[in-house]
Parts: C-alpha cells; sequence; structure tokens
C-alpha cells in the first residue's frame, strides 16, 4: 500500500521530498504529492512530516 499527501494539510515545506529515499515526491502548485506507483511504502516521508499530512491510501 502506498502513502498520500493531504493536501489541504500540506504546507508545501517540504521535509518529505528530502527525506524520500525513492526520490518519488514532488512539489506541484505549492504542495507536494507522492508518485503512489512508484512507492515502497517505507513510511519515511510520514514520519518526518510536521502537519501529519501523509498516511497509507
Amino acid at each position: 500500500m502506498a502513502f498520500r499527501i493531504d493536501k489541504e494539510k500540506c504546507v508545501g515545506c517540504g521535509l518529505c521530498a528530502d527525506t524520500c529515499p525513492q526520490g518519488i515526491i514532488s512539489e506541484e502548485d505549492g504542495h507536494y504529492v507522492i508518485d503512489e506507483e512508484s512507492c515502497v511504502s517505507c513510511g519515511a516521508c510520514a514520519g518526518e512530516c510536521p502537519q501529519e499530512a501523509i498516511a497509507e491510501a
């Protein structure tokens, strides 16, 4: 199962993208998105998000 970023909670800080070992998180319209097809569900991004905007999809 992949992780997903809640755009309502995301403040665009970029910590998730900096943490992702797969490099599959990118900025889109001031918020970040995860390429869910490439996500290996390691959870590194969720642990870094100060807004708790990332959860399993």
